[in-house]
Parts: C-alpha cells; sequence; structure tokens
C-alpha cells in the first residue's frame, strides 16, 4: 500500500458480515453491502434456511469479497447423516461449550459434519470457500479446533481460519474474556506451532464483539476502529434486514434474537458516516492475511 508523503500510513481492516444463509433479509443486506464496497468479505452458514436460494449469488460477489464458511454446530439441523443420527436438532450453545471441554463431542460425527457443510458451500458457490470461522466461534472448541485443522491440512492450498485469540474494544470484557479462553487462544498456539507448507493464514486481532444491546453502532465503530493496530485487524458483524416470508432463525420456531441489531448495523454500514469514520481513523476495507 502506497502512502502519500508525510500522512501516516493506513491501517487495514478486513470487515466480514456474518450468517450470509439465515434470511433472505441478511443476505439481501450483505450483498447489498458488498457492491457498494462496505465489506471485505462475508461469512455463509451452508445450513441455513436461506442458503440453497441465495447461494447462487455468491459467485458474483465474489469479484468484490471473500466468501467463507461459517461453520456451525449451534443452531438448525445438521446437513450430515452421521451427526444427524445423533443430534436431530443442533443443541443450545451452553450445552456445547459444556459437552466439548468435558470432551464429550461424537468428533467423528462433527467431522463428517464440517465435510458436509464445506461440500454444501462448495456445490452451491461453485469453490471452495476464502476462508473459514464458527457460527458462535464453534470452530476454536476442544476437539473442534483439532479436526478443523485437520480438515484444513488435507485442502489443495491454505485456508485462512478466523483467529478469536485477541479480542479488544469498547466494555464487553467478559464476552471477550469467555470467547478468548474458551477456545480462542488454544486455537491460536496450534496456528502457530504450523510450518510452511501447512502454516494457514489468520488475523492477529479480532473486533466487534458486543451485546448486541447498545444502540449506537457507529460509537462502536469508531472505537473499535481507534484500536486497529499497524498490521490490521478483522471486525466481524452481523447486518440484515427483515423481509416478508423469511424464517427468522434456523430454528424456525424461534424469533432471530439480534434482529434489531442487524438493522442498526445495516443502517450504519451503508450511510454516509461509516466511509468518513474510516477515513478520520486513517483505516482501510483490506484483506489482512
Amino acid at each position: 500500500m502506497v502512502e502519500a508523503a508525510g500522512l501516516p500510513p493506513r491501517r487495514s481492516l478486513l470487515l466480514c458480515a456474518d450468517d450470509y444463509g439465515l434470511t433472505q433479509g441478511i443476505d439481501g443486506a450483505i450483498a447489498g453491502l458488498v457492491q457498494a464496497g462496505r465489506l471485505g468479505a462475508f461469512s455463509c452458514l451452508s445450513n441455513g434456511p436461506a442458503w440453497q436460494r441465495d447461494a447462487p449469488a455468491v459467485a458474483g460477489l465474489r469479484s468484490q469479497a471473500q466468501a467463507g464458511l461459517h461453520f456451525n454446530l449451534t443452531e438448525g439441523r445438521p446437513l450430515s447423516p452421521a451427526l444427524a443420527r445423533l443430534w436431530p436438532q443442533m443443541p443450545s450453545l451452553p450445552r456445547l461449550l459444556l459437552d466439548a471441554h468435558l470432551r464429550r463431542l461424537p468428533l467423528d460425527a462433527v467431522a463428517a459434519e464440517l465435510a458436509a457443510q464445506w461440500q454444501a458451500f462448495v456445490a452451491a458457490s461453485g469453490a471452495a470457500p476464502d476462508f473459514i470461522d464458527g457460527h458462535q466461534h464453534v470452530h476454536h472448541l476442544p476437539g473442534v479446533r483439532g479436526l478443523l485443522l485437520d480438515w484444513l491440512q488435507r485442502q489443495p492450498k491454505p485456508t485462512p481460519v478466523r483467529s478469536t485469540a485477541r479480542l479488544a474494544g469498547p466494555g464487553h470484557g467478559f464476552k471477550r474474556w469467555v470467547i478468548e479462553h474458551s477456545g480462542g487462544r488454544a486455537l491460536a498456539r496450534s496456528l502457530s506451532r504450523q510450518t510452511q507448507p501447512h502454516r494457514l493464514p489468520h488475523n492477529r486481532l479480532l473486533l466487534g464483539a458486543y451485546d448486541f444491546a447498545a444502540t449506537d453502532y457507529g460509537t462502536l465503530m469508531r472505537q473499535w476502529l481507534a484500536q486497529v493496530p499497524e498490521q490490521g485487524a478483522l471486525l466481524f458483524c452481523h447486518p440484515g434486514r427483515p423481509s416478508a416470508g423469511d424464517a427468522s432463525s434456523l430454528s424456525p420456531d424461534a424469533p432471530d434474537p439480534i434482529a434489531a441489531a442487524r438493522q442498526r448495523e445495516l443502517a450504519y454500514l451503508a450511510g454516509a458516516d461509516f466511509p468518513r469514520d474510516l477515513a478520520a481513523a486513517g483505516v482501510v476495507l483490506a484483506p489482512v492475511w
């Protein structure tokens, strides 16, 4: 990146919208932000209710942003017969956390589910994911992270992984601590032990964690932008809009608990304040791996 003389170097931020494939409203919002140059990446639920309908658009969107797999073990139903026999419905996050840390997960079946979700992404979008992360950060849990890294080592080219080892941001320190210590730091240690040519790219800092109750998303974003280091950072977000006829959740009878936050995030990211805030902070949207 070439900088003008006398100006400080700009810092890179990979802004990634999660949950593509969950509802048509979310998918439309993400697609619009990608086309407007407001996102650098989006992460896809290949077992989401809207995935089959909206996945064909991913190929075109990939000319403007990276598309990743949002590996899911906590909502909806498994794609693989192996896991569906054991879990007709995915467990809640608290249950999954407990079973993972007690080493009670059916890892062979979870590995089959990873393969099924990966292949569903490839079949619908036409190519392998540009990166991988986890819905509710499940990719870093004990047992899961090992089979994930084993899977990625068998792929023909290195696939970047979202690291959850270091989270910065305004407030919400306990939430960030839980993410780091439930498996984020252990995943980073595993990634750091890898050697070429099998070393997997990953971000050094993660931003974007909050309680979804804050109503001023712009203020949060300005605080996150101030913390982007010279080596760059990844910031995850959840923009979306409601749309008639959409399933509101991977669990069809449950409302989307962060629907209001999705609309606030979309309004800010699509508005005039966001590019002004990026420029004021000296941050540009760019890959960080």
